[in-house]
């Protein structure tokens, strides 16, 4: 089974999602990490960010306790990165996203640390491509959260790549203005 019908198989057909059923958001955010030339690990994690629900969207299609199973799916990088999608306490660690050094805080455990620098361009990555993912597919969702999404990826991106810049600018410029 390759890991699409894995993922099926985990029952995310069965979810729905602000645009739909949550499987074809999840194909949706790997297709533009792949438009975006993300490496294979990371496109994985954008099929699967949603594995143990996030902190903008509470179903799991496995708990935590399963991340083995993940691994075996995706592999052990793509799996960490997953695990730090979902684990992310988006609030927190957005507020201080332009410090120099910022701060991670894991909504699971309740712990604060640093991601390692390739970690962090992989998050934001991810990140981008999910928002990104949804605003293209719902002029409401764009309407409502674009403007903030955009100042958002304006502090993420010394950690985006040039093709991720260019496609949040694309999204979420202000009336065809660039990023910033």
């Amino acid at each position: 089974m390759d890991k699409f019908q894995q993922l099926a198989a985990l029952g995310a057909g069965e979810f729905s999602h602000l645009n739909g059923s949550l499987i074809e958001h999840l194909k949706g955010t790997k297709k533009l990490l792949c438009d975006w030339g993300a490496s294979s690990g990371l496109q994985d994690a954008g099929l699967y960010h949603a594995a143990y629900g996030t902190d903008g969207f509470d179903e799991q299609l496995v708990s935590v306790k399963y991340r083995d199973n993940i691994r075996e799916i995706v592999g052990k990088d793509a799996e960490e990165i997953i695990y730090q999608y979902c684990a992310c306490d988006r609030e927190a660690f957005f507020l201080n996203l332009e410090m120099d050094k910022p701060v991670f805080k894991n909504r699971f455990t309740g712990e604060s640390y640093l991601l390692s620098e390739t970690m962090l361009q992989m998050f934001c990555e991810l990140t981008a491509a999910n928002e990104t993912e949804i605003a293209i597919a719902s002029a409401e969702f764009k309407a409502e959260y674009g403007e903030a999404l955009r100042r958002l990826f304006v502090k993420m991106t010394p950690y985006l790549s040039d093709k991720a810049i260019e496609g949040t600018a694309r999204e979420f410029s202000k009336q065809g203005s660039q990023l910033g």
